[in-house]
């Protein structure tokens, strides 16, 4: 049989055939996303599901003239497919590549970069009244997957869709009973019970289609479609906030998907389709374990994924879990709380042993920290355990809830820093910038396993809030101390005092993080002095004075932007103390980390080893260049802290012209 798929280069395309070959083109498509995702790595379960719901939508909208906003984002992937990218699937999420969520930057097609959830609807209206303004007549639609239902503003753009009842405004629903992980709270029963026939009568129509006559199975069809109106009462919820709710349909049954989708495109005013679907539907292991194929690296379809026989390295969101148990065990007044990022967080030991002391509550960030400022009141000792970039989401509740209260909330700050694939819209790049500013805030950036969880336990017994930041993945491999120590706030510790002064310049490097590793090989081959800083606040302003009135050059790295970053504190504090010393800042510049390998991503913005020292060495350079152009200084000594530019004029040979 001829491929379909092969030929189809955009939607207009694939509205040009029959609904009778649409079946197989579903069958093609999810084939497509399995093995392309299998050989890449990628979000392939909550794809698997969306196959059909894909298809119809574009089937029966006018995309791109119509305009599809996808949310969460992580379900795009039959979407780029469908709209020309089939073949750069191979580059997903790779450096140079195309991105695992939709971006505007890549096709007209992708209305709306959402890989943050619970946007769409927000996105959507806003795109539904520009259209009105404009005279532009067109549908607006909106994709949300029921976990990102759970979100302020989801509700907050319900509420404010609703009551625009003259616009062409679609939302549809896809229901599949799953986020990441499971989905928590009232929201999901009412969903449930929504879905409760659909569910009932498909399980019937499966039984009868085995075990019966086919006459039989199209009577439990027959008998589906006449109790599938849902629940007037439940469904109500939607209805009450404006819109015409239509459902639940099984997002797996093309006709049903494509009849539903004419109806509420012919509807008037704000209209909600309720679509059931099954994450990983048509590939069994995903259907039968959804959390572990939702990202999944590179596997063997045929095989699926299979468990290391070697162990991996332990990572920092383990080294976490274990602490926090090791906590809770000695202090019934631990509690944890994730704004459900169970696995992604390493909680699923906590939840297993401290059940009644575990919190989920759903894509929810701004709820997540103010539940915490409340447990707080009451003598318990929140943790919340929260990605860099979703900590973003709630920082009114930051600084007004917690901050200003001075309550001691700890925030298990995890992806800080590079985070690969996911790229930009998950780069844990400023979290240093827009923690530092808070007041009454302890902020910490471990370098290691061991600090880290030396770290979690100064935090936890600190009266006041405190961060502790740490990147994705495994760190250099340091043993962990069976009883973390608590350590000194606001000390840092000297790693590497220099010998000899390099090129005639005495070089400090002060290593914020996992920033440390390479600058210690900087430090041996520049024989400079090195700094674990630990702390971003409060610094060590004593430390800082004295390696500026011992050295004629520091240099600040740190694993997130420079702009108002862990350097220009540093700056700040050489400042204060009135010394004006050279001060090169390495860091992340002032534009976006792309989607691609770690490793590559830190080499290219030059905090890998090599690139520190290059960094360094140009540096030092144009300070010579500069003292060289400004000629002999006055015979007095120089201030404290300043360049030593005879020394620095003395290492041209050494140094050479960079």
């Amino acid at each position: 049989m001829k491929s379909q798929l092969c030929t189809l280069e955009s939607p207009h395309m694939l509205r040009t055939l029959a609904r009778k070959d649409l079946r197989d083109l579903a069958a093609e498509l999810r084939a497509f996303v399995l093995e392309s995702v299998s050989s890449t790595g990628g979000h392939l379960a909550s794809n698997l599901g969306v196959v059909e719901l894909t298809i119809a939508l574009h089937y029966v909208f006018e995309t791109p003239r119509d305009l599809l906003v996808w949310d969460v984002g992580h379900q795009c992937y039959p979407h780029k497919i469908l709209t020309g990218r089939r073949d750069a699937m191979r580059t997903l999420r790779q450096m140079g590549g195309i991105s695992g969520f939709p971006r505007r930057e890549e096709s007209e097609h992708d209305t709306f970069g959402t890989a943050h959830s619970s946007t769409a609807i927000s996105a959507m209206l806003g795109m539904a009244q520009a259209s009105r303004l404009k005279g532009e007549d067109r549908h607006c639609v909106a994709i949300v997957g029921d976990g990102a239902m759970s979100a302020g503003i989801a509700f907050e753009a319900l509420n404010n869709a609703g009551a625009c009842d003259k616009l062409r405004t679609i939302v549809v629903l896809n229901d599949n009973d799953m986020s990441i992980s499971p989905p928590v709270g009232a929201l999901r029963k009412l969903l449930l019970q929504l879905a409760a026939p659909h569910r009932l009568f498909a399980e019937a129509r499966n039984l009868l289609a085995r075990e019966i006559a086919a006459s039989a199975g199209g009577l439990a069809a027959r008998g589906e479609s006449l109790c599938l109106g849902g629940h007037p009462g439940k469904a109500g919820f939607f209805e009450d906030l404006g819109f015409s709710y239509r459902g639940p349909v099984d997002g797996h049954d093309l006709d049903a998907l494509l009849d539903a989708l004419e109806s509420v495109k012919s509807g008037d005013g704000p209209q909600l389709l309720h679509v059931i679907t099954r994450k990983g539907q048509g590939y069994a292991p995903a259907e039968a374990d959804p959390v572990l194929y939702h990202g999944p690296g590179k596997f063997n379809p045929t095989v699926g994924i299979v468990a290391q026989s070697k162990p991996a390295p332990r990572t920092y969101a383990q080294v976490f879990c274990q602490w926090l148990c090791e906590a809770a065990e000695s202090d019934k007044r631990v509690v944890a709380i994730t704004p459900a990022m169970r696995e992604g967080s390493g909680l699923n030991d906590f939840e297993r042993r401290f059940p009644d002391r575990y919190f989920d509550v759903g894509i929810a960030e701004q709820h997540a920290l103010t539940f915490a400022a409340g447990l707080a009141t009451q003598g318990l000792r929140p943790v919340v355990a929260i990605y860099s970039t979703f900590l973003q989401r709630a920082y009114d509740q930051l600084i007004h809830d917690i901050a200003i209260q001075r309550l001691p909330v700890v925030l298990a700050i995890d992806r800080a820093g590079v985070v690969g694939a996911d790229g930009a819209t998950h780069s844990g790049a400023f979290d240093i910038a827009y923690l530092r500013c808070v007041p009454h805030l302890v902020v910490m950036a471990p370098s290691d396993e061991n600090e880290c969880r030396r770290m979690l336990h100064t935090a936890l017994l600190h009266d006041g809030p405190a961060a502790v930041r740490y990147p994705r993945g495994h760190g250099p491999g340091a043993a962990t101390d069976p009883m973390p120590r608590r350590i000194r706030i606001g000390k840092a510790q000297v790693k590497r005092r220099a010998l000899t002064a390099h090129a005639g310049a005495r070089i400090a490097i002060l290593a914020f993080g996992p920033m440390l590793a390479p600058a210690l090989i900087v430090g041996e081959r520049l024989d400079a002095t090195v700094v674990n800083m630990r702390f971003v606040k409060p610094l060590d302003h004593d430390l800082i004075r004295r390696l500026a009135s011992m050295h004629d050059v520091l240099v600040t790295v740190e694993e997130g932007c420079i702009a108002g970053g862990a350097g220009t504190a540093c700056l700040e504090s050489l400042a204060m103390q009135q010394m004006t010393p050279p001060v090169l800042q390495l860091g992340f510049s002032d534009q976006f980390i792309e989607h691609g390998d770690p490793a590559k991503l830190l080499t290219a913005s030059g905090l890998d080893a090599d690139g520190i020292e290059c960094s360094v060495l140009r540096f030092v350079a144009r300070l010579r260049r500069a003292a060289k152009a400004a000629g002999p200084r006055p015979a007095s000594a120089p201030p404290a802290g300043d360049v030593n530019h005879r020394g620095l004029a003395a290492g041209a040979a050494q140094l050479g012209e960079l």
